[in-house]
């Protein structure tokens, strides 16, 4: 799987199958695939399948054996995914304090430099060897071979995985289910596990080599655009390295592809000097390309939207629409919310749905990223009040509401009483649908 897709998805990664689920499980599922051909899982493969012993029976056999050593790996993550997802409630509201986002960047870079080979990630010796004696021949011991693989693997396969738990903890922040987060890893352990399916079955790999690396490479850069992406809701000078919204992203595709002719990925941190230097300049091309076809994508025109910081803003805002007789739309998201972006790139650019919201509606955006900070206490009650504390949160109110006679309420925290509020994605057809309805 690309870098720029794998990106794409991270950032982009839907809430619900309308919004393309499938792909994310495609690739999550394509990620499970890519880990197998690394140092640490590839060479194991065979001497692993031929330990359960499903080498030498029948295929009914070996298929229920593979079964049972990938039923096992399908445990360990997905009970992983299931915990992130549980814990991850208050992920969204912390992914805009530094104290959060710094320290996870931080983990990225390290784990993209282990990715190169910088450092290797090596568990300690005794458990080690206590994790290797698990297993011998049979569906349990198979089992619990499979249990245990992912911390054998974890110095190939860790970066990988952290990386995917920091995505399901992002997604469950932002109204993702525990069933969508384990789901996720249960699909990334299938596909780890179909190089065994394929070897139990009597498949032959090809030769181990260098190639390998390539795929830590791979990872490794994924995992520098990955940090950009956390990184992004902290600061608008890295939100706005955008070339032009046309054709920027073929402009960031282009800067990747160069980048990974000039060698990101096969030229090698431990070869000559020359070497070294050109691969470091390769990456951080792939890095730069992969940053800008990243912002295109999630690049938002501001349109006629009214950015509201206050109550006083927003009451003039209420005013002009109640003077006018003009139903509203009040937008809340934040930079780290990605199905309130998804509205932004998907729903409220679609020309149908932008002529009706510029002809018709008083248009309100709330930004609400740092909304428990000092000084936003005039914010948080607005989004704690009209859409109690959720998000995407878009609400919209008829002509016959008339918001600005009704501040003194708000400030109490007291919602108004909207014609539609809406708390996930909806895409273009469905929304005309509700803005067509309000009048």
């Amino acid at each position: 799987m690309s870098l720029l897709s794998s990106v794409s998805l991270l950032a982009l990664a839907p809430e619900g199958f309308q919004s393309g689920i499938i792909s994310t499980y495609l690739w999550a599922f394509g990620q499970g695939v890519l880990v197998d051909f690394t140092p640490c899982v590839y060479p194991l493969i065979p001497i692993t399948v031929a330990v359960f012993g499903a080498k030498g029976v029948s295929r009914g056999k070996a298929l229920f054996l593979a079964s049972a050593y990938v039923l096992g790996m399908a445990v360990l993550y997905t009970s992983l995914g299931v915990l992130v997802a549980l814990t991850g409630g208050q992920f969204g509201a912390w992914l805009a304090k530094p104290v959060v986002v710094l320290p996870i960047t931080a983990l990225l870079l390290a784990l993209a430099a282990s990715m190169f080979g910088a450092f290797d990630l090596q568990l300690p010796p005794s458990l080690q060897t206590r994790l290797n004696s698990v297993g011998g021949a049979g569906p349990l011991s198979a089992f619990l071979m499979g249990l245990v693989s992912g911390f054998i693997s974890a110095p190939c396969t860790g970066p990988v995985l952290l990386s995917l738990l920091a995505y399901i903890a992002k997604s469950s922040a932002e109204g993702g289910s525990v069933i969508y987060g384990g789901s996720l890893l249960f699909v990334y352990a299938l596909g780890m596990g179909s190089l065994f399916f394929a070897v139990a079955l009597g498949a032959s790999l090809f030769r181990p080599g260098r190639w390998m690396e390539y795929i830590k490479s791979v990872f490794g850069i994924a995992l520098l655009v990955m940090s950009f992406w956390f990184l992004r809701p902290l600061s608008k000078v890295l939100r706005d390295f955008v070339v032009n919204p046309d054709f920027g992203l073929y402009i960031g595709l282009g800067v990747a592809a160069l980048g990974l002719v000039l060698g990101a990925v096969h030229l090698s941190f431990h070869g000559p000097l020359i070497e070294r230097l050109r691969k470091g300049v390769a990456v951080v091309i792939v890095v730069v390309g992969g940053v800008l076809a990243l912002n295109n994508i999630m690049y938002v025109p501001e349109g006629q939207w009214k950015h509201v910081e206050s109550f006083a803003q927003f009451e003039a805002v209420a005013k002009v629409a109640n003077d006018y007789n003009k139903p509203m739309v009040v937008d809340f998201g934040a930079e780290w919310c990605t199905p309130c972006k998804e509205m932004e790139t998907i729903t409220f650019v679609d020309p149908a749905v932008e002529q009706e919201l510029n002809s018709r509606f008083e248009l309100i955006k709330i930004k609400v990223d740092n909304v428990y900070d000092e000084g936003q206490e005039e914010v948080n009650t607005l989004y704690q009040s009209m859409v109690a504390g959720s998000l995407p949160g878009v609400v919209i109110f008829d002509s016959s509401t008339r918001l600005s006679e009704q501040m003194d309420t708000l400030r109490a925290g007291e919602p108004p009483a909207p014609a539609v509020k809406i708390n996930t994605m909806k895409h273009p057809e469905e929304f005309l649908e509700l803005l067509q309805s309000v009048r």
